[in-house]
């Protein structure tokens, strides 16, 4: 008797499960948010050569993160109402191009204020590539798979997170810092070759297709604010706000936590950052499979509860104890990542097909919008607190990301509308 294991009861059946034009999807998917996250972490990056560069102050660089942000919300709200009107396809090539081409005119800002307006149109494709890949995904997928499959596209971005600090490291390791953070942002490039793939093998799923298509209600604001689907926009768009603060505040104040207040080298920072990185990854993978099994809301309790201990932990160590900060690394990047897992398929299905992009796309980048708040308060108030003890602001965020969760049912298992 063969004791192979089939695609049936293997860890990746929910692959398998795919078939061959769900898998393609996956690829474009894949490859589309993990460059989307290398083009939006150059700046935290970089941002202590920014400083320095044109003279700013530590609020006015918390403020390059959060105009990405804000504007990113209008990007995603729009990028869902392409989904909805145009396909999910072909809103995917138009948010890579775009935030490919601004990246790379970051590189070029010769003010502070130049270089705020590219980052903000860089918002536009960065906000809208997840809403159009992860819906893109979603409907190729079985019920009983959605959550950890939706959860790998969303492991890729501690992938181009990781590609981001490695890139960093070896620029900022052999230029000086006026231009290497021009050069970090010059390689923001690489996305705009994932086109040629996406353009040439990936589809809109057929059978969703056909519903989107026929609808006459297609991308319309309006009908995610109606009757119950209303109430449903507003808790979820308050529990995005809250992960994504608390999320936010990490990603874009720890580089110049770990340069200013822990006085590490680049090379000592580019290694905090991949353990941070490691556990990101290995947070997005292992938070798919818990909220295919424990269901997504308590899957979003679990590691929003982590998340705020952690944070806190980590911008408490006294100084000298970089050991201690080394072991609480892992488990911060696992904890605040694993909570993003559950997103792609929740707000999946909570929207029916043809008001899923804008549902989903509306939802999410408002709590990139709302979320962006957290970050600029840290930039303020660490004038008087210090980049780490200000940062404790982000562990608020994840307890208004729990009281959201009262007010939106658990959708383990459901077939999508």
């Amino acid at each position: 008797m063969s004791t192979r294991t089939t695609p049936t009861t293997s860890p990746f059946a929910w692959f398998h499960s795919l078939g061959a034009k769900g898998k393609r999807a996956f690829a474009g998917a894949f490859g589309g948010f993990g460059l989307d996250a290398y083009d939006f972490q150059v700046l935290p990056l970089s941002l202590f050569a920014i400083t320095a560069y044109f003279g700013i102050s530590q609020a006015q660089a918390g403020l390059l993160n959060t105009v990405t942000l804000v504007v990113s919300a209008l990007g995603g709200a729009i990028a869902g109402v392409l989904a909805d009107r145009i396909g999910r396809v072909r809103t995917l090539m138009i948010t890579v191009i775009t935030y490919a081409v601004f990246t790379v005119a970051c590189g070029f800002a010769t003010s502070y204020e130049m270089l705020m307006v590219f980052r903000a149109l860089q918002g536009l494709g960065f906000g809208g590539e997840w809403a159009a890949g992860a819906i893109l995904v979603a409907e190729y997928c079985k019920p009983q798979y959605r959550g950890r499959t939706v959860a790998f596209i969303q492991s890729s971005w501690a992938v181009g997170w990781g590609l981001s600090v490695v890139v960093y490291t070896v620029v900022f390791s052999f230029l000086p810092p006026d231009t290497a953070w021009r050069v970090l942002f010059w390689t923001g490039a690489i996305p705009a070759v994932l086109i040629f793939y996406v353009r040439r093998n990936v589809e809109d799923a057929p059978a969703v297709e056909e519903k989107r298509a026929a609808s006459s209600r297609k991308g319309s604001f309006k009908a995610i604010f109606r009757g119950p689907l209303g109430h449903t926009t507003f808790f979820a768009s308050v529990l995005a706000t809250g992960v994504q603060g608390g999320y936010y505040t990490l990603a874009g104040w720890v580089p110049t936590y770990l340069r200013t207040e822990r006085d590490l080298s680049v090379v000592n920072t580019g290694g905090y950052l991949a353990l941070l990185i490691s556990g990101a990854f290995a947070g997005y993978v292992t938070g798919g499979y818990l909220t295919d099994r424990l269901g997504r809301k308590r899957t979003f309790t679990l590691f929003a509860a982590l998340s705020a201990v952690l944070i806190v932990l980590f911008t408490q160590i006294p100084d000298g104890a970089n050991g201690l900060l080394l072991l609480v690394t892992f488990p911060l990047g696992f904890a605040t990542s694993a909570i993003f897992s559950g997103f792609g398929s929740f707000l999946a299905e909570l929207y029916p097909t043809d008001l899923r992009g804008t549902g989903q796309g509306f939802t999410y980048n408002f709590g990139r919008a709302g979320g962006a708040l957290f970050p600029t308060a840290v930039g303020f108030l660490a004038a008087g607190m210090g980049v780490g003890g200000a940062m404790i602001f982000g562990a608020i965020a994840y307890g208004i990301a729990v009281l959201a969760l009262l007010g939106l049912p658990e959708t383990k298992g459901v077939e999508l509308r």
